[in-house]
């Protein structure tokens, strides 16, 4: 089965567009996305005209003062005016809720064109700023004052797998090493620099302490950015698309409860559940995924993660990252673009550019990214820990 089998039609990624993420002092929330608007419709061949619907994914939070952008796309091309343009939030995966809203619309039939765009702006606002917006998706937090913002919530995390499965420092510290390793390769990435797992993994001046036992180099960095998706249900191929389109085989979504007293911190439950809708909707399994784009907002988010994709059983994620299963060559390569942790994490885009940096992959257009004979990819989203979930199949057609 597949999604194509179970609503009678394919929905198709046929371009996109990804601005440099990181500190972007020149660019405001609006030229960002016009930027990735212009560069997705180039990319799919088609004109502005045809666009049905626009989803815009942005969690703000009061980082900017404007909390409603959705209409801001309509400055990269005035025949986008009356398109109806809708803002989605849902914490650090609004990006991906975005991109699920515009998937629904295409089956439900009352669009044939979409354009998704993920977008966020951070970097202009104090660390006390960022870190009390962040705090407004946690359950508890939420209107207290915070420097360290999520990173306090996922040191709680980091201590519950600990003392439930044993000392972790090394291992985050080699997911850390892995995913600047491959950040290297990505030219949109914040942070290009190879730090090597012995820095990585040592609590220094430069890589202090930032909450519990996370030091620096296990939090991804405040970041703007923005991506942008075209979804189509035409399997035509625009006549100047730069590439071939990649299909959407499945879909996950899965809610957890907020109170964080109401979930175990190491067991990401829903999570789990919308990694097995997913992959149930594609009609695969783990075994038939090429390459993962997960989460990895913090390194203990990535290691829970293995466990609750299913790749390892619990408390045994290490051996993903110590076995070299997750690494560029490896049986599953996970974040082979840096992921959050050095590509950066402007909230509102992750989702959407994660789903971009796969379809790159899988067009044979990654550059210095590539994985070679690449066919199948996961790409995995969520907001607040592992509160809102969301997983993609993509395919290359």
């Amino acid at each position: 089965m597949s999604l194509a089998t179970q609503f009678g039609t394919d929905v198709l990624l046929t371009g996109w567009g990804h601005s440099r993420f990181g500190k972007l002092t020149d660019d405001t929330l609006e030229s960002l996305i016009v930027q990735v608007t212009r560069e997705a419709i180039a990319g799919a061949g088609i004109d502005a005209a045809e666009i049905d619907e626009v989803y815009l994914g942005q969690f703000n939070s009061a980082l900017v003062p404007l909390a409603f952008p959705s209409s801001l796309v309509l400055q990269a091309d005035p025949v986008l005016a009356n398109v109806p343009a809708t803002r989605v939030e849902n914490a650090c995966a609004s990006g991906s809720a975005a991109l699920q809203q515009g998937v629904k619309s295409l089956l439900a039939g009352t669009a044939k064109t979409v354009l998704v765009i993920g977008a966020e702006k951070m970097t202009h606002a104090s660390a006390d700023q960022v870190g009390s917006a962040l705090l407004g998706a946690d359950y508890d937090l939420a209107g207290t004052p915070s420097s360290t913002g999520f990173a306090g919530l996922f040191a709680v995390v980091a201590d519950a797998y600990a003392e439930r499965y044993g000392a972790i420092g090394d291992v985050l510290g080699s997911i850390a090493a892995k995913n600047h390793r491959n950040g290297v390769a990505n030219p949109y990435a914040q942070l290009r620099k190879d730090l090597g797992e012995e820095f990585c993994r040592t609590v220094s001046e430069k890589n202090p302490i930032v909450a519990g036992q996370l030091r620096r180099t296990d939090c991804s960095p405040v970041s703007d950015g923005a991506a942008a998706v075209i979804l189509s249900t035409d399997a035509r191929r625009g006549s100047g698309a730069a590439t071939d389109p990649v299909r959407l085989a499945g879909f996950g979504q899965a809610n957890d409860f907020l109170p964080a007293a109401r979930r175990d911190p190491t067991a990401f439950a829903a999570t789990r559940v919308s990694f097995e809708r997913a992959l149930s909707m594609a009609g695969v399994g783990l075994d038939d995924i090429d390459f993962a784009e997960l989460h990895d907002c913090f390194t203990i988010a990535e290691l829970v993660l293995y466990e609750a994709m299913g790749l390892t059983m619990p408390g045994q994620g290490r051996r993903a990252i110590d076995e070299g299963w997750v690494r560029p060559d490896g049986r599953l390569p996970v974040n082979l673009s840096g992921g959050l942790k050095a590509k950066g994490h402007p909230v509102g885009a992750t989702g959407v550019s994660q789903h971009v940096v796969s379809a790159m992959q899988l067009t044979g257009t990654a550059g210095d990214m590539q994985l070679p004979a690449a066919r199948r990819a996961l790409v995995q989203n969520m907001g607040g820990v592992g509160v809102a979930n969301y997983v993609s199949i993509l395919e290359a057609v």
